[in-house]
């Protein structure tokens, strides 16, 4: 039988090769893959680490495009709820955190496809909305790009403009959160060698993405993606409320 630790690099290149293409951000897909072989805190911490390393990446190839006064608006609330979040894993049951990852994931999956143009009406009051609500479930969950997508794809910014700014609020997202679940003991020595691992496959998987995106049809992929995400989201509701009751 294939070593595990081999299965999960694996799966975590696939995350980042499907995310890429798919258009939403690697941890959406890798975080549920990978809580198939670490607990919920572990995984936390393990895809936070390859989620940063992809935007890292994605940084180094669009650098000149940042929107800085959005990094301060939308980046400043995210990066303080991010901590309060990641604080709180601590205190919520594993089960629990399931349960709301589930939930999550399911919302988001059916608002993504039902509503594929949805947009937040870009004010002032809503970016600071939605730094901060963002902000809070990547910190508590693992995962919030979605909901920051959303808010920061209602500015019309300039692809490149878009791409580099989203990096830089969620680098600067996982940067927070990651020394709190390192003090919190979430990632064990024996996975310190993961670190470099994870690294080099982040970059992979976003290389090989951008290369056949553009032999894949984008929307049918992402519902597909969205549909296999919803399944597994369904599982993870349905552990979390067993366990509860």
């Amino acid at each position: 039988m294939p070593d595990p630790d081999i299965l999960f690099f694996i799966a975590a290149l696939f995350s980042e090769i499907v995310g890429t293409m798919a258009g939403f951000g690697s941890s959406t897909i890798f975080l549920p893959i990978a809580l198939l072989f670490f607990d919920f805190r572990t995984a936390l911490i393990l895809v936070a680490i390859f989620h940063m390393s992809g935007n890292i990446g994605r940084i180094a190839f669009f650098r000149h495009g940042f929107d800085k006064g959005m990094l301060l608006r939308f980046g400043l609330p995210s990066v303080i709820f991010t901590i309060i979040g990641a604080l709180l894993v601590d205190y919520v049951p594993q089960h629990l955190l399931k349960l709301i990852l589930g939930l999550f994931f399911i919302i988001y999956v059916v608002f993504s496809i039902s509503h594929p143009g949805l947009a937040v009406q870009p004010t002032g009051r809503n970016t600071l909305v939605g730094g901060s609500i963002s902000g809070f479930f990547a910190g508590l969950i693992g995962t919030g790009g979605a909901l920051r997508g959303s808010f920061l794809t209602s500015y019309g910014l300039e692809k490149s403009v878009y791409i580099s700014t989203a990096a830089a609020i969620s680098l600067a997202v996982d940067m927070s959160r990651i020394p709190v679940y390192l003090a919190s003991g979430y990632l064990s020595q024996e996975y310190y060698y993961f670190i470099p691992v994870l690294f080099i496959v982040a970059i992979a998987g976003s290389f090989i993405g951008r290369r056949i995106i553009s032999k894949v049809l984008q929307e049918k992929f992402r519902i597909f993606v969205l549909v296999c995400i919803g399944i597994v989201s369904m599982k993870f509701i349905y552990d979390g409320l067993v366990f509860a009751f």
